[in-house]
C-alpha cells in the first residue's frame, strides 16, 4: 500500500457563481446580524465529506447537478447569496442581500483519496480541498480525484450561523435535491433576537465574556444516581487526561474545560426553533489540577454537568444578549477561547450532522468531518460529530497539544484509536475502490470516530 501524501498538486479547472434562482427580497436588500451573530465573530466552519465514484455520472454532470440544486436551495437562504459588508455607521458586520451568488470551484486533485493524510487535516484540507472565505459567507469546492471519487467542501461564515443552521441548510440542499418538502423551512428574522429595556445582565456573563480590541494575544459511569451524558462523560476523560498532562508548577494549579451551548433548546421565551443564525453561549468549568487527578470519572462528570446547566437556560441566553448590547460596538470572544486564564479545553458538539443523509443525487458520503480554521485559539478545541452508522459512534475532530495527543493515544483504556484503512472499511461501513485502497493513517477516534492531531497557536 502507498503511503500517505502529504503533498500533491489540486488543479483549478473552473468558477461558477450560483445565484438563487427565483429571489424572494427586495434587491440590495440589507440584513443586520444579531447580538449573538456578533458574539459568534468571523471565522471559516467548514464541512468535508468524501464520496465514491459515482455509478452513473461523470463528473461534469456531477457538478452540473449541483450547480442546478444549489440555485433552488438559494430561493430559501438567501443570506447566503449575497455578502458580508461593513455598515458605514456602527462599523459592525451585516447582510447585503443582493443576490450577487455562491462561488463553486470546481477542481481536480492528482492524487487517491486513499492517499489523503486524514491524521493531519490541515495539510490536506486547508490549503488544497477547503475553500477560503472573503466577503462571502458561503463558498463550496467539488475535487475529483484520480481514483474517480469526489469530495465536497463548504466553508461558511460563523458570524452567518452555527452549527445546527449549517446542517439545517445542506438537509434543505439534500431534501430539495429528493423533491422532499422542506423538514425545517429556515427563520430569518433575526430581529426576534432582541435586548431588553433596560439591560439586565449577571456577574456569570461578565465573568464568561470579554470585549476585545481588535484581536486577543495568541497564548497558548454514574453520580448521584444520575447518568452522566455521553458528552459530560466524555468531558471528564479528557479533563483527567489533561490535568494529568501538566507538568506541575507554583503558576498553574487550575485548567478549565468549556462547552458551547447551543440556545434553541432553552430560549423558550422566543421563537428559535428555525432561525437561521447563530445561537450560542459558553459554559465554563474550572477545577484544581491535583483535584482532577485524584478524582473518579463520575466526579468530574458532575463538575461539568453543574457548569453545562449553569449556561442552559433562557435566562442565561437573555442576559447575554442584553450583555452584547451593553457593549457594542466591539468584538466579542469567550474568555477561556483566548487563553489569558491557564490550560483549557472546548468541546463542541455537531451531533446533528446527518452524514448519511447527506446525499446531493449520488448517494451517501463514505466520510465526512467538520473543520475549522480558527486563528490564534488559545485552547484546545474538540469537536464531536456522528459518524454515519446510527449506531451513536462518534467522529471527534481537535486541535491539541502534541503532548495531549500522545496521553490520549496511549492511555491504557484505549478509548481514542488511530484509524486507518481497515478500520474505517470495518468500522464504519466504507468500502474504497482498489485504486482507493492505499493505506490511510488515521484519526483517533472515539467510539468509532476520529482526531485531528493540530497545536492550538499557542
Amino acid at each position: 500500500m502507498a503511503s500517505v501524501n502529504h503533498h500533491f498538486n489540486v488543479v483549478f479547472t473552473a468558477k461558477h457563481t450560483v445565484k438563487a434562482s427565483h429571489a424572494s427580497v427586495p434587491p440590495n436588500c440589507t440584513l443586520p446580524l444579531s447580538n449573538l451573530d456578533l458574539l459568534a465573530g468571523r471565522s471559516s466552519v467548514a464541512i468535508f465529506c468524501v464520496y465514491q465514484k459515482p455509478k452513473f455520472r461523470d463528473f461534469s454532470s456531477l457538478v452540473a447537478a449541483i450547480l442546478d440544486s444549489l440555485a433552488e436551495t438559494l430561493n430559501h437562504y438567501l443570506p447566503l447569496a449575497g455578502r458580508l459588508v461593513t455598515n458605514p455607521n456602527t462599523c459592525e458586520p451585516e447582510i447585503l442581500c443582493n443576490n450577487e451568488g455562491v462561488e463553486v470551484a470546481e477542481a481536480h486533485a492528482h492524487i487517491d483519496l486513499g492517499s489523503l493524510d486524514f491524521y493531519d487535516l490541515t495539510n490536506s484540507l486547508q490549503q488544497n480541498l477547503v475553500p477560503t472565505l472573503q466577503e462571502m459567507p458561503l463558498r463550496i469546492q467539488v475535487t475529483s480525484f484520480n481514483c474517480g471519487g469526489f469530495s465536497i467542501a463548504w466553508s461558511i461564515d460563523h458570524v452567518l450561523a452555527d452549527a445546527t443552521s449549517f446542517v439545517m441548510f445542506l438537509a434543505s440542499w439534500s431534501e430539495i435535491v429528493q423533491t422532499k418538502a422542506l423538514s425545517m423551512p429556515p427563520d430569518h428574522r433575526r430581529s426576534i433576537i432582541r435586548p431588553r429595556s433596560p439591560l439586565k445582565f449577571s456577574p456569570l456573563i461578565d465573568s464568561t465574556f470579554i470585549k476585545i480590541t481588535p484581536k486577543p494575544p495568541a497564548t497558548a459511569s454514574k453520580q448521584g444516581g444520575r447518568r452522566a451524558s455521553k458528552i459530560e462523560a466524555l468531558s471528564a476523560y479528557i479533563w483527567k487526561i489533561l490535568a494529568e498532562s501538566i507538568k506541575e508548577s507554583d503558576y498553574i494549579q487550575s485548567c478549565k474545560m468549556g462547552w458551547l451551548v447551543e440556545g434553541r433548546r432553552w430560549m423558550v421565551s422566543h421563537n428559535v426553533t428555525n432561525l437561521f443564525g447563530n445561537l450560542l453561549s459558553m459554559a465554563v468549568g474550572e477545577a484544581d489540577i491535583q483535584e482532577l487527578k485524584q478524582a473518579k470519572m463520575s466526579q468530574i462528570a458532575s463538575i461539568a454537568h453543574d457548569a453545562i446547566a449553569e449556561a442552559s437556560s433562557d435566562e442565561h441566553f437573555t442576559d447575554l444578549i442584553d450583555w452584547v448590547e451593553f457593549n457594542r460596538p466591539g468584538m466579542f470572544l469567550a474568555k477561556i477561547l483566548a487563553g489569558f486564564e491557564g490550560p483549557a479545553i472546548v468541546i463542541s458538539s455537531a451531533l446533528g450532522l446527518p452524514v448519511k443523509q447527506m446525499d446531493f443525487g449520488f448517494g451517501s458520503p463514505v466520510f465526512g468531518t467538520q473543520y475549522t480554521t480558527i486563528d490564534r485559539l488559545g485552547a484546545g478545541y474538540v469537536g464531536t460529530q456522528p459518524t454515519g452508522l446510527g449506531d451513536g459512534s462518534w467522529l471527534v475532530f481537535t486541535i491539541l497539544w502534541p503532548e495531549l495527543v500522545k496521553a490520549l493515544e496511549t492511555d491504557p483504556n484505549h478509548v481514542f484509536k488511530p484509524i486507518d484503512k481497515v478500520l474505517i472499511e470495518e468500522t464504519m461501513g466504507i468500502k474504497f475502490t482498489s485504486s482507493e485502497s492505499e493505506k490511510m493513517k488515521g484519526k483517533v477516534v472515539v467510539g468509532d470516530g476520529s482526531v485531528e492531531k493540530r497545536k492550538p497557536r499557542l
